[in-house]
């Protein structure tokens, strides 16, 4: 194996000696090393954790036959314990994703087992005491890229993220940003929430909501925090009896731990509140705000001088020319150039002639800053239809609208818009009367179905509408961080590492079905949603 293989060791038992037994035992094989383990004592799902010394772990919490089906790996070594009680279907699967010679060792597997595998490609080696070899060729996965340079548009939380990871991961990057400061649109708000998502079934925004929430976390963590916010907490009210019934039933069915999320009936969350709660609220302890130009500024610094800005441009747009994106100001000079691109720009992606007919709607979202001085001292942020911040440098953000028009002013009607659903919140009718009204207007980039784009984006030229997302042609070396919608907090962190690990072939830190999700090319397929 060469020093800049990506070495994967999947687990099925995972713990920190283990995981510590194999860093050990492939040091100096790989050049980045990954460990993929089955943790189902976790929340559902994928658990991705960054470490500064370059082992990137990945826990799913699954059982071993269903996990297999939502993987897409290239697992060189592999350490099967405890699935005595998991059947053999999985067998044939997991063998697909193992490479040339990859090494498996297993205990207690049953006869069953042993025989499944060995029909799916393995050889024992009974001198190795339970180690085997596999022989036959895999099914590819994506290949690197075979340049690591790319220029990245839209300097916002989705491109300053897209730039540290790929940055991360030794490229050299180039942001092109058309105002003269990052993080002068959606991004520009003096405070965001973030906060999981909830629902009874465990559906896919709800199941990628969560993953892209607990990597933040654990990613901001990574960064050192260098930046404005908290994990206060986030306090989501029941909007009437009917809402709060539901919540219930999600709390009782997913029975979560209480550092992730707590429903609390009437009484309880009254006494947080210190005013009535009729009925009952969620809790989220870790969830909170940060001002999201200081995250876009904590993850441009971590790039170093590997970063190149080219900020104040202007609009611009792209060509494909010898193997190379280039990027053209307005009057045809070429600002950047790399063989892979990234739109990271919201709706600006609508402005450039091969993403124009990505579903994408611009949606209006104004802001009230309200004099703390006027308003309850919030410990914590407040929610249900809108949002209340704590006093953050003297000022209380609450909103945001979703307005359907284009004016980029500060409009009295959603000012009062906000006030109203502010005072419903609080239970103060009186709240703000005569307070001076501030905000802010940014425009939100929102696909249909209300999940990201993350991934190469599709070629529209293309007449015919595809049945499978494998055969929508596709831009080479064009890809989308784009659609979201008011999470970007959270999704872009998320996302950037799926799109990063996509352009290194590494593992995608996303199941298979959520992988299909947020394709950008879902709605070329037959019998999906259109744009209208």
């Amino acid at each position: 194996m060469s020093a800049a293989a990506h070495f994967t060791v999947f687990d099925t038992c995972f713990s920190d000696e283990r995981l510590r037994r194999h860093i050990d035992s492939h040091a100096g094989r790989a050049e980045r090393l990954h460990v993929v383990a089955l943790a189902p004592h976790l929340l559902p799902g994928w658990h991705r954790m960054l470490r500064d010394d370059g082992v990137t772990v990945d826990l799913l919490s699954a059982s071993l036959a269903d996990a297999v089906p939502e993987l897409s790996l290239r697992i060189d070594a592999l350490h099967l314990d405890g699935v005595s009680g998991q059947g053999e279907g999985w067998a044939r699967q997991l063998a697909r994703m193992c490479v040339p010679g990859a090494r498996l060792a297993g205990d207690s597997l049953t006869p069953a087992q042993v025989r499944a595998l060995g029909e799916a490609g393995f050889r024992f080696d009974e001198s190795q005491r339970g180690a085997v070899y596999m022989s036959r060729k895999p099914q590819p996965l994506q290949a690197p890229a075979r340049e690591r340079r790319a220029v990245v548009i839209g300097a916002g939380l989705a491109g300053s993220a897209a730039c540290e990871r790929l940055v991360a991961r030794g490229w050299d990057v180039t942001l092109v940003e058309r105002h003269p400061l990052p993080a002068s649109e959606a991004s520009g708000n003096l405070a965001g929430i973030f906060m999981p998502l909830l629902s009874r079934d465990d559906n896919i925004p709800t199941r990628l909501t969560r993953a892209a929430y607990l990597f933040a976390l654990r990613y901001w963590d990574y960064l050192g925090n260098g930046f404005m916010g908290q994990r206060c907490g986030v306090l989501q009210v029941a909007r009437d009896a009917a809402h709060a019934r539901v919540q219930r039933e999600i709390a009782e069915t997913w029975n979560y731990p209480a550092d992730f999320a707590r429903w609390l009936e009437r009484d309880e969350a009254a006494g947080l509140l210190g005013f009535s709660a009729a009925e009952g609220a969620w809790l989220f302890p870790h969830a909170g705000w940060a001002r999201p130009s200081s995250v876009c500024e904590a993850m441009l610094a971590r790039c170093g001088d590997r970063l190149a800005r080219r900020f104040g441009t202007g609009s611009v747009s792209i060509r494909r020319d010898g193997g190379e994106w280039l990027v053209l100001d307005a009057a045809g000079a070429v600002v950047a150039q790399a063989p892979t691109l990234v739109l990271a720009s919201g709706a600006g992606a609508l402005e450039m002639e091969q993403t124009a007919q990505l579903p994408l709607d611009r949606v209006r979202g104004q802001v009230t800053h309200l004099d703390a001085k006027t308003v309850p001292n919030l410990p914590f942020v407040l929610c249900r239809e809108a949002y209340m911040t704590p006093a953050v440098e003297g000022v209380v953000s609450t909103g945001a609208t979703y307005d359907d028009i284009a004016d980029p002013l500060l409009l009295p009607s959603s000012h009062h818009e906000n006030i109203r659903k502010a005072r419903s919140l609080l239970g103060d009718p009186e709240l703000a009367s005569d307070a001076p009204l501030a905000g802010r207007v940014g425009f939100r980039c929102i696909p249909p179905d209300r999940l990201p784009l993350i991934g190469p984006l599709p070629d529209y030229g293309a007449p015919q509408r595809m049945e499978r997302l494998r055969d929508v042609p596709r831009h080479e070396g064009l890809f989308g961080l784009l659609g979201y919608a008011s999470r970007g907090l959270i999704w872009a962190p998320y996302a950037a590492e799926a799109l990063a690990a996509m352009l290194e072939g590494e593992p995608v830190p996303l199941e298979n079905k959520l992988a299909r999700a947020v394709d950008p090319a879902r709605f070329m397929l037959a019998g999906r949603k259109r744009h209208s």
